[in-house]
């Protein structure tokens, strides 16, 4: 008899509220000891419906909840330390900021940019791989553009 997906995606989260960061092997494999057969698609699938988005703390890469990662630390530090280990290159386009990142990171950046409230941002959208950043109408773009390029080459 097949578990329900709301039944499986509950023990998901409770596994990372209570081992996070975990990859995505261990997930699957902490989810077959206790009894769940699903498959890689399937975990990869409630990963990303409960949210859960990847981290990266020292050397260990895997899955967290975004509010796992909202109460470590909100400070302008974490923004530049996300920044500095994710972002590949930041570029401009009209009144957007468009941010690159490895596959599956975006979201990751994203959120810390939202938590960071900066003023000159209206709002950001986040894909697998790349961030938009609208500026507010009316500032110029490449300031901003620049303060955090500055994020990513440590300055």
């Amino acid at each position: 008899m097949a578990i329900p997906r709301a039944q499986r995606q509950r023990a998901i989260v409770d596994l990372l509220r209570e081992h996070s960061p975990l990859s995505h092997e261990e997930v699957s494999a902490r989810l077959a000891a206790s009894g769940y057969q699903v498959s890689r698609a399937t975990v990869s699938q409630d990963l990303d419906q409960i949210g859960a988005v990847k981290v990266k703390r020292g050397s260990k890469l895997g899955y967290s909840l975004p509010d796992q990662i909202a109460d470590r630390d909100r400070s302008g530090t974490r923004l530049r330390r996300i920044f500095a280990e994710w972002v590949q290159s930041i570029n401009t386009a009209g009144n957007m900021i468009v941010v690159r990142t490895p596959p599956g990171s975006a979201g990751l950046v994203c959120l810390a940019l939202d938590q960071a409230k900066l003023p000159e941002i209206v709002g950001t959208i986040a894909g697998d791989d790349t961030l938009f950043i609208a500026v507010r109408s009316g500032l110029p773009v490449e300031p901003l553009a620049q303060r955090l390029r500055d994020f990513v080459d440590g300055a």
